[in-house]
């Protein structure tokens, strides 16, 4: 893409589950060349898609404006740039504290991704620091002292595999 340092942007709103407008055979296959590689340019990817850099540049803008593509990143490996110990958080949330808990969340260091789940527990954090202690702070300290935040419970990650994701061909 033209601008290759841009910034992830906020995931769109959920709706019903399903896209603005259904993807088509082309769309499928410019997300998943661009999951591949998201530092494909336009020209690349019109090739690849067999299909003409005006077509590429306006299939393109409208997923990005209908909330398919969110972004462009590099993909980290967090253990090799300094973040070693992993670990998924349980959150329970006291009732409708949900919205506040979840912006405080969002701001402390070290927190990888959070999602709001239906289970015993409120929502699931992914933490990334840099050892033991920091993880310790983390959890202890910043997650349990967020108002609203009734327990915690902290599963340590020994591993991690990326699957197979969805298959966008």
């Amino acid at each position: 893409m033209d601008d290759k340092t841009s910034q992830p942007t906020p995931r769109p709103a959920p709706t019903s589950g399903h896209p603005a407008r259904p993807l088509d055979e082309a769309d499928r296959q410019m997300v998943a060349e661009l999951a591949r590689d998201g530092r494909l340019s336009v020209r690349a990817l019109a090739e690849r898609l067999h299909i003409s850099r005006a077509n590429t540049y306006a299939r393109l803008e409208r997923l990005r404006t209908d909330g398919v593509i969110t972004g462009f990143t590099a993909r980290i490996s967090a253990e090799r740039a300094g973040l070693a110990t992993s670990a998924y958080v349980s959150v329970s949330i006291e009732q409708n504290a949900w919205r506040d808990v979840s912006a405080r969340l969002r701001e402390l260091p070290f927190v990888d991704h959070i999602a709001l789940v239906g289970a015993e527990f409120d929502a699931l954090v992914q933490v990334r620091a840099p050892d033991n202690a920091a993880l310790r702070d983390v959890v202890l300290e910043q997650i349990q002292g967020v108002p609203g935040v009734k327990a915690t419970r902290t599963w340590l990650v020994f591993e991690e595999f990326d699957g197979r994701g969805a298959d966008w061909s």
